[in-house]
């Protein structure tokens, strides 16, 4: 009863705070071509849906590796819906690369629109890459992020996968950093019966960004290769700190 009530509260939310990032968008478009309206007003749309339940917990460890005023190919590892509200509690303005189908989704989709998140056809791969880097290129000159799954789809067992090169190409061919973020417990914030978990902990680990010059000089597989080991170790220190 509990999680059918937040459900319709979370829509009443997502519903008015979508008629106001609309406005926002129209009203701010002149002198906000990075959209960083939109996206505060949805980063407060995130804090209130993490803020309401009294026993969820939300822990950012290195967050000193963020630099509010840079702009970074952001990658982190993927196990559910509830991964992509999660990396709004970093301060940087950013722009997802999602799969054309979740555009079709009630209300994700629309916030994607009003963000002017990066649609790809996963079904092309070539066509995806080429859409990625270019438009990615577009949203990093205009001041923002672009944050990236690179294993390209959900994980099913929780583990860090093996990563696609997109991410890692487009870093390459915009000039900035990557910054590694892993996530652990936000596969345990909604149930299989979809009811929530009342007592979550959510873990969010910022790694220390790979510099330019270090992408520059590393081929984008090996690049790759190095930053997903990376965020293997990093995921299993989380999970024996527990």
């Amino acid at each position: 009863m509990l999680s059918a009530l937040y459900y319709v509260v979370l829509v009443l939310l997502c519903t008015v705070f979508m008629v106001v990032s609309a406005v926002a968008l129209v009203v701010c478009w002149p002198f906000d071509k990075a959209r960083r309206t939109v996206h505060e007003l949805s980063r407060v749309l995130v804090r209130i849906f993490f803020f309401v339940p009294p026993f969820w917990r939300q822990r950012v460890i290195g967050r000193e590796y963020v630099d509010r005023h840079k702009t970074y190919v952001i990658v982190l590892n993927h196990n559910t819906v509830v991964d992509i509200p999660t990396l709004y509690c970093l301060p940087l303005n950013f722009r997802w690369v999602s799969k054309r189908e979740v555009f079709k989704v009630p209300f994700f989709g629309q916030f994607l629109v009003l963000h002017g998140d990066i649609c790809i056809d996963r079904g092309r791969a070539a066509e995806a890459l080429e859409q990625m880097v270019r438009k990615g290129c577009e949203w990093i000159g205009r001041g923002a992020s672009v944050a990236v799954f690179p294993e390209g789809t959900r994980s099913r067992d929780g583990e860090i996968h093996r990563f696609k090169t997109g991410a890692f190409a487009l870093a390459k061919e915009a000039g900035v950093e990557i910054l590694p973020v892993v996530l652990d417990g936000t596969a345990t914030l909604i149930k299989k019966n979809l009811l929530f978990n009342w007592r979550n902990r959510i873990t969010v680990r910022v790694l220390p960004p790979v510099s330019v010059e270090e992408i520059a000089a590393t081929e984008v597989h090996d690049l790759a290769q190095q930053v997903h080991d990376s965020m293997v170790e990093a995921l299993a220190e989380i999970r024996n700190e527990k």
